[in-house]
């Protein structure tokens, strides 16, 4: 029976774990280490007097199956929600006023007319120059583009500014002239060399689309009880998985077969390792074993970001808020990045309707220092801003802070040439292989992906990108 060591408990990790398990269990003997005190990596979703909290991602994209398929194996899918019929929206904050995404934007895209003509967002010189990538030819070349690059040439800038940043800052954390098109948006590529136009190929998905089969998925879905039921159901999953929390893995070497050697002075030998953890912890373990590996990985550039949950009574806000929430354009110079309404966004976040839960996320590429600031810095400024956006004075009946230092890959420019250069040298070694966010996704399912392809490369069935 083979030995697999998978190091890093996040929901990538998990997924390997599993993989080996129920595909291999009679084949491999899987041992999990995780150097914290629980699994699940970001995916953090505690209770706070009534309150369902989410510490990192609180949902995924429905249109990726890689979520839906791994909750039914496990019995898990019987829990997950749509996001709320009622209060449908986004905003947007555009001198200090916020303004609705108009009805038929589609990833920054517009596919209806009347909406879009009547919105302030963007004025009409620039809702000119949206218009004018009906019109406009392919790029030559098939070199790497930043996002920037690629939506300013295509939509213009006041669209990158006020639509695509905030948005993108919203999921990615991330700064729009830095970001490789091909390893963050490769559809955009896709869209503009099959249909040149990305409003022809918008309005052409919409017509070719199928007939949706579950009625009640919406765009975002997420779990009754928070995203952190997933990779707590996978856990449950892993009967004849060793888990070992509290282990931090310090080094890797390979002679043969792998030797682990953990912080507490423990050592093992195993025949494959899946390096389930961020491209930076992941050089600090291989160091040893290969150094210009190891400085590849720390090529991939991470950026710090927290999120702050606040709940309010109803009747102290004075009013109703509309929608999800909003983002907020770095131009702006705000604080904060963007403001989600959780129990207005999905049901079962709050404990009865007289509450209302909202998460503010801080940090990002332009303002790292802010995660560093302690409990009672951090909530002064976001309270602040609240009150200066939406006119909150009301003190909260409840905070959570989650502080993530480097915690969100960034793919810049090269970036699938940088993760290319990894696994050519990866090859070395055979049964040595990466998994999770720092490499091809940083959504949930893009996750359990590659947890999944990393465990089928150690079973030898290897997968092409």
């Amino acid at each position: 029976m083979k030995k697999v060591t998978v190091i890093g408990g996040g929901i990538s990790g998990l997924a390997a774990a599993y993989t080996l398990e129920q595909k291999g269990r009679d084949n491999y003997s899987v041992t999990l280490v995780e150097a914290g005190s629980e699994l699940g990596g970001k995916m953090q979703s505690v209770t706070v007097d009534g309150f369902t909290v989410e510490g990192g991602p609180d949902c995924f994209l429905a249109q990726k199956p890689a979520v839906d398929r791994l909750s039914r194996e496990i019995g898990a899918d019987g829990d997950i929600i749509g996001t709320s019929e009622e209060n449908k929206g986004t905003f947007i904050l555009s001198g200090s006023k916020l303004h609705v995404l108009p009805e038929g934007l589609m990833l920054m895209v517009p596919t209806k007319i009347i909406p879009f003509a009547l919105s302030p967002l963007i004025s009409w010189p620039g809702k000119i120059r949206m218009g004018m990538d009906m019109f406009l030819p392919r790029r030559k070349g098939n070199g790497d583009e930043s996002l920037g690059s690629f939506v300013t040439r295509r939509l213009g800038r006041e669209a990158l500014d006020k639509i695509a940043e905030p948005l993108i800052g919203g999921i990615h954390a991330g700064d729009p002239e830095n970001m490789s098109l091909k390893a963050s948006f490769p559809r955009f590529l896709e869209m503009e060399r099959k249909h040149r136009s990305l409003i022809k190929a918008m309005l052409a998905s919409k017509r070719q689309a199928p007939p949706q089969k579950d009625k009640k998925a919406t765009y975002f879905m997420s779990f009754k009880h928070g995203m952190g039921e997933l990779p707590q159901a996978v856990a449950e999953k892993l009967e004849n998985v060793d888990i070992k929390l509290n282990t931090k893995v310090k080094d890797l070497q390979y002679d043969g077969k792998f030797t682990v050697t953990t912080s507490k002075g423990e050592q093992w030998q195993t025949d494959a390792v899946v390096l389930a953890v961020p491209a930076y912890a992941g050089a600090d373990i291989i160091e040893g074993l290969e150094p210009q590996l190891a400085q590849t990985l720390r090529g991939i550039n991470f950026v710090n970001s927290a999120t702050v949950s606040l709940a309010f009574r109803k009747k102290d806000l004075g009013r109703t808020l509309p929608g999800f929430g909003f983002v907020i354009p770095s131009g702006e110079k705000r604080d904060i990045m963007a403001v989600t309404y959780s129990s207005q966004k999905f049901k079962h976040r709050s404990p009865d309707e007289d509450h209302l839960l909202v998460r503010c996320f801080v940090g990002g590429p332009k303002n790292q220092e802010l995660v560093l600031l302690n409990d009672s810095e951090m909530l002064a400024k976001v309270q602040a801003e609240l009150k200066s956006i939406l006119e909150i004075t009301a003190e909260p009946v409840m905070t959570k802070i989650f502080r993530w230092n480097q915690g969100m890959p960034q793919y810049s420019m090269g970036h699938l040439e940088r993760v290319a250069s990894i696994e050519q040298r990866l090859s070395k070694f055979p049964g040595l292989t990466i998994a999770g966010n720092s490499y091809r996704g940083i959504g949930v399912p893009d996750c359990i992906e590659s947890g999944i392809r990393a465990a089928k490369n150690v079973m030898g069935e290897k997968e092409e990108h």
